[in-house]
């Protein structure tokens, strides 16, 4: 079985060819990140205005690759959810003239749901259940994922998403944009232990997350160091801030491993590029005797192959969406 995905939920216009959940036939990319460079962030509209220029040549070029035409798919994929409102109806306005116009199912699938299942492709002998840890630039979940399409979320952050907190330290430390690639390469010329920033907990909640303190934390250092006239190791700044969140990440879901008796633990979305998150989690995976699953980086940012491998178990349970489908840009995990 054949799907055409298409993801255009932040600032990549991307599309691809899945074949049954777990094999791509093409991935294509196109990547806004040069622009919004220019403004230390995305902006929404402008994410919008080039979803809405490329996304045609995107997904013939999708379909391209796989040596296919529109007729040779089994349905349309695309993430409705959650999102930049904007750039989400470009995504779902496109997907639904498709389906429509070649007569096609449609299936609408959640863009946190799409990174777990970026997992299958990588790995295809995974198979439910087990633990994943879903971090990126709006997201921080600790999530069961007792089956296809079935996720019970153990924790998350209550304030910064932990991509969303090294964003805004990087541009602190006058890296820019994006935060977390510039951090991690910064890292590799730091000392870890240089500054000992605080670990965010949660009392009663303790597979949840918090990220600001240790952003603030990160600020009023460098701020203090201005007024003092001190001079600040960047290099430094970056690898402490970078070990805290790590330390954070692995010591919860570790926590939620020994307790739940998982022996699989799968990581996704951007920040599971992270060199220092992957290497921490491995290390504590296999000091504790579990199988660690992590996808490769072009996996782990924003990608229509995840979506086409999320929406495959979608079809099979026979999920499909109609004509109205539309953006639901704050939909939970879970949510249909």
């Amino acid at each position: 079985m054949k799907l055409l995905a298409i993801e255009s939920s932040c600032d990549e216009t991307a599309a691809a060819v899945v074949e049954n959940g777990r094999t791509v036939l093409s991935n294509v990319i196109s990547s806004q990140i040069d622009i919004h460079t220019l403004y230390g962030g995305v902006v929404p509209e402008i994410a919008s205005r080039k979803h809405m220029e490329r996304i045609n040549n995107v997904v013939e070029q999708a379909l391209s690759e796989a040596g296919m035409g529109l007729k040779d798919m089994d349905a349309v994929a695309v993430t409705y959810g959650p999102g930049l409102v904007g750039a989400l109806l470009v995504g779902v306005a496109h997907a639904k003239a498709l389906a429509y116009a070649a007569g096609l199912p449609l299936i609408g699938v959640h863009h946190i749901e799409g990174h777990i299942s970026a997992n299958y492709i990588e790995y295809p002998q995974l198979e439910p259940p087990f633990l994943c840890l879903v971090v990126s630039g709006g997201h921080t979940h600790l999530v069961r994922v007792a089956d296809y399409g079935v996720y019970e979320i153990l924790g998350k952050t209550h304030d910064d998403a932990a991509g969303e907190a090294f964003d805004k330290v990087a541009r602190a430390i006058g890296l820019g944009y994006p935060g977390g690639p510039k951090i991690d390469k910064l890292s590799k010329e730091g000392n870890p232990r240089a500054i000992a920033f605080p670990k965010g907990q949660i009392a009663d909640a303790p597979y949840d997350f918090s990220f600001s303190g240790v952003k603030s934390a990160v600020l009023n250092y460098l701020n203090q160091s201005a007024m003092q006239g001190i001079e600040v190791n960047a290099a430094d700044v970056a690898a402490s801030f970078q070990k805290s969140v790590a330390d954070v990440l692995v010591e919860k879901t570790m926590a939620a491993v020994r307790n739940t008796g998982m022996k699989k633990l799968a990581l996704a979305g951007g920040v599971a590029s992270n060199s220092a998150i992957r290497a921490a989690m491995r290390e504590a995976c296999e000091a504790e005797g579990i199988e660690m699953f992590c996808p490769s980086p072009v996996l782990c940012t924003d990608n229509a192959a995840m979506i086409g491998a999320a929406a495959y178990y979608e079809f099979r349970k026979g999920v499909r969406h109609g004509l109205d489908l539309n953006a639901v840009p704050s939909l939970q995990l879970g949510e249909r």
